[in-house]
């Protein structure tokens, strides 16, 4: 037979109690500090998590000693107390403790329509929560208190064939027992998950007397806090109702303000000396519990209580204001300041969002692969965006999956959405480079290219032209247009990351493939660019007819004669970089991608290329079939372009050169970084390093100016971390892709593996998408042997990340500990890994 608990296994909050917030959970912590500060909360006894478990397993408290700490006749509360407020709970529920006698009493004190509007509270409340029966049938009009009550009394009779419980003890036992067991429910359990708490997450609960907030005297109930919840200005906000209790006056129509307002009277106004006591306690709270607080309040018979006291709920703009504010006022550190914002939070600050409280019409879920929202109408190419784009519309691409001759179109669109792809697929990256909003792998949608058209799991078809949202922050699919919230940088974030930037202890830089993308790194404090893939360059109109002219081209001469045609483009491109980076160093890679890809894929693309080419159909199709391969990834790509078609590297490195003569001619310092791709053997440097020193002399020669370069390579292959130290021999840098290198190491195509990367993980295959979150243990191990092979040949090697993973706090921290130069993300990451670096270098985990 199972015991009941022991009485002391429940505390008396008091300022001496033994209790903490890991143990009774944050609610009751706060109310002990608030007792701490003399504020005047009413008595309250608080249930640790041992003792809710224990209910949620059948075995019941003392529930005679707990009552035994209240006045005789005391009505009360009971509230969830988890231990981040941010986790939920069960509703609170009030006025425990009413019963028939007890009613009867309150009407000759209060009034019976009073008496009977908290008591109706309260059966409404524990029938609906408590007893789990249907809410429809305790909806009763109030019009009439009284009547109103009788019928709730009525319906409960009716469903559970049992007169509504008389027993305080009783209805408090039952008020516990059906919060605890609430708690460790599947759903629950996923819900708070999903928020970050741990599996095994406590509830504390506090039981508190009421304070009634409704009688003859000057009574009602209100929430006050000291900030505007959306900007994080400090200003009194919230709502006072008369006659009330709870929460009642945040959304109730005839609740008055606080302060003296010109839309309607305040509390300010009719009670003067009870405001006054309000703003004490508000600002005694932020000095003494260095937080911007919400108190929940009632006033009784004229006298103020304090009910509980929690954390503003607030966005990510207020957040950043919040711990600026707190510690420019001297109340926190500026260390504390920068631990106390989540990283990820200030990707909501740098793009547009859809609004708080919208409405989301959901017709799908994929990869939130790039934040920020976006709106438009369905577009299914390229080449419509781009016309779309020139009428003034905006659009969201739909594809498949993108490849880079869709470049052009996303350039243009307001957003990407793709059936298909992981977090490191094409449109994913250069989503995030380009800070379009992305959702990628929406696997549950079919599209149609051919027949433009789009439909849904629920079997919902949209055609081009029909509007859509894309929220990239949560992956939501939205049909039709919502509300959109501006991105806003104001100055407490520009003052945030200063800090971070004065205790960081690794360098920052971003992946920019544009001067656009160079802008907006430079504008985001980047230390140079660590990463520029100069394939993406090439996507423009023209310049893809003279990249498609030099595949065509059967012999070394015409290559050349069609590469001469692209350099003084590239000499721009490399120019404008070096302008607007400003002396900071600019990590330059050579062409990448098979070339293939720069060829069209369908039918139409080779028609309209054999009418620019003036060549017949049938040869255009006979070249992109002898161009194709069965594993183009793994095929004639990266530094073997560079052996085998050298021409294409030659006209670069002298782009880059020429670019680097004109700066110094206009008296800029610039020191160019050229990186090879995907290297996996020592000759493979030499023979380029022979073939790029050429050039650069020629250069130099030909402009009378004298620069340096660096020449690096991109660690994305096994064999080429195995060899490291043989191939750092003749390298500046190393510079760890994990993108490829994730892939290769795995043997997982990271466009294809979120079909079933979500099944690997749900069974523990693996810890975590490795495309999503660095794995130290298998590709870390990798890049650790790399940085140390390279280092014992060259020690001044120079050392980063420079994959998608590189602004993630994994891979930072992993990137610090091995004593990696800097790390390199996309330009709207940047923010976000200058606040990771500083954290990390402040001791927290990452």
């Amino acid at each position: 037979m199972q015991q009941a608990i022991e009485i002391n296994d429940f505390t008396v909050i008091s300022a001496q109690a033994t209790m903490a917030a890991d143990t009774h959970g944050g609610r009751a912590k706060c109310l002990q500090r608030l007792i701490r500060l003399d504020m005047p909360v009413p008595r309250t006894v608080a249930l640790p998590f041992k003792t809710v478990r224990a209910i949620a397993n059948g075995m019941g408290p003392d529930l005679g000693a707990i009552l035994a700490e209240f006045a005789q006749d005391a009505l009360f509360s009971v509230r969830p107390s988890s231990q981040d407020s941010d986790w939920g709970g069960p509703s609170a529920v009030l006025n425990i403790g009413m019963n028939d006698a007890r009613f009867t009493g309150l009407s000759d004190e209060i009034g019976t329509d009073a008496a009977a509007l908290m008591y109706l509270r309260f059966v409404q409340s524990y029938a609906v929560n408590v007893a789990r029966l249907d809410p429809d049938e305790f909806t009763q009009p109030i019009e009439r208190p009284r009547e109103a009550l009788d019928d709730a009394l009525r319906a409960y009779f009716a469903e559970t064939d049992e007169v509504f419980p008389q027993d305080p003890k009783q209805q408090l036992g039952e008020v516990l027992r059906s919060m605890a067991r609430a708690w460790e429910g599947t759903t629950a359990h996923l819900l708070r998950q999903a928020k970050g708490a741990p599996a095994d997450a406590g509830l504390g609960l506090v039981v508190q007397e009421m304070k009634l907030g409704v009688g003859r005297g000057n009574c009602g109930s209100g929430v006050i806090m000291g900030i505007n919840q959306t900007t994080g200005e400090r200003m009194i906000c919230g709502r006072f109702l008369g006659q009330s209790q709870g929460r009642d006056a945040m959304d109730a129509d005839r609740a008055i303000y606080l302060t003296r307002d010109a839309r309607g009277p305040s509390l300010e106004e009719r009670h003067p000396e009870l405001y006054a006591q309000l703003l004490a306690h508000m600002e005694t709270s932020r000095g003494k519990l260095r937080e911007e607080m919400e108190h929940e309040f009632t006033i009784q018979d004229g006298e103020l209580f304090i009910l509980d006291g929690i954390r503003v709920t607030r966005s990510a703009r207020a957040a950043v204001n919040v711990a600026v504010a707190l510690a420019q006022d001297k109340i926190i550190a500026r260390e504390d300041a920068l631990l106390r914002i989540p990283p990820n939070m200030l990707s909501e600050l740098l793009h547009r969002q859809v609004a708080a409280g919208t409405d989301r019409n959901v017709v799908a879920k994929g990869l939130a692969a790039s934040p920020g929202a976006a709106m438009g109408q369905i577009t299914f190419s390229a080449n419509e965006a781009q016309a779309l784009a020139a009428q003034g519309e905006k659009c969201i691409l739909v594809r498949r999956e993108t490849a880079p001759e869709d470049i052009r179109g996303m350039n243009v669109a307001a957003g990407v959405l793709t059936e298909r792809g992981g977090m490191t697929s094409h449109a994913a990256v250069i989503g995030r480079g380009l800070g379009l909003p992305s959702i990628v792998g929406a696997a549950g949608l079919s599209i149609s290219a051919r027949d433009k058209t789009l439909t849904t799991q629920d079997g919902l078809v949209l055609k081009a032209g029909d509007k859509i949202t894309i929220d990239g922050t949560t992956g939501e699919v939205l049909v039709g247009e919502v509300t959109l919230v501006e991105p806003s940088l104001d100055g407490a974030f520009q003052t945030l990351l200063g800090w971070a930037d004065e205790v960081r202890d690794i360098g920052v830089r971003a992946n920019a493939d544009t001067p656009a993308d160079a802008q907006t790194a430079r504008n985001f404090a980047a230390e140079g660019i660590g990463l520029c893939r100069t394939e993406h360059m090439f996507f423009d109109g023209d310049r893809l007819t003279v990249m498609r002219e030099m595949i065509f081209a059967d012999t070394s001469e015409d290559r050349r004669a069609a590469l001469e045609r692209l350099l003084p483009m590239q000499r721009d491109d490399f120019g404008q970089l070096f302008e607007i980076m400003a002396g900071l160093p600019v990590c330059i890679r050579l062409f990448d991608p098979p070339l293939h890809e720069i060829l069209p894929s369908d039918r139409d693309g080779m028609r309209d290329l054999a009418e620019a080419m003036n060549l017949p159909l049938s040869d255009v199709i006979a070249r992109v079939d002898q161009m194709s391969e069965f594993n183009p990834m793994l095929g004639l790509r990266g530094v073997r372009l560079g052996i085998t078609l050298p021409e294409i590297y030659d006209m670069q490195a002298q782009a880059i050169f020429e670019a680097t003569a004109a700066a110094h001619k206009r008296g800029h310092a610039v020191t160019p970084e050229i990186m090879l791709p995907l290297v996996s053997a020592k000759r493979e440097v030499e023979l380029l390093k022979i073939r790029i020193d050429a050039v650069a002399s020629a250069v130099m020669v030909s402009s009378g100016q004298t620069f340096d370069y660096k020449l690096g390579v991109m660690v994305e292959t096994p064999r080429a971390a195995l060899r490291a130290g043989d191939i750092a021999q003749h390298s500046a840098f190393l510079s760890f892709g994990t993108n490829d290198l994730t892939q290769m190491t795995y043997g997982l195509s990271r466009d294809d593996a979120g079909r079933f990367m979500s099944t690997y993980v749900q069974q523990q295959v693996f810890a975590e998408d490795p495309f999503q979150y660095f794995d130290e243990e298998g590709v870390g191990e990798l890049v650790q042997i790399g940085a140390d092979r390279g280092r014992a040949t060259a020690k001044d090697v120079v050392l980063s990340i420079c994959g998608e993973h590189g602004g993630s706090a994994p891979a930072m921290a992993f990137a610090r500990a091995q004593g990696f130069d800097y790390v390199s993300c996309s330009p709207f990451r940047v923010p976000v890994a200058r606040l990771i670096a500083a954290q990390l270098a402040l001791g927290r985990p990452s």
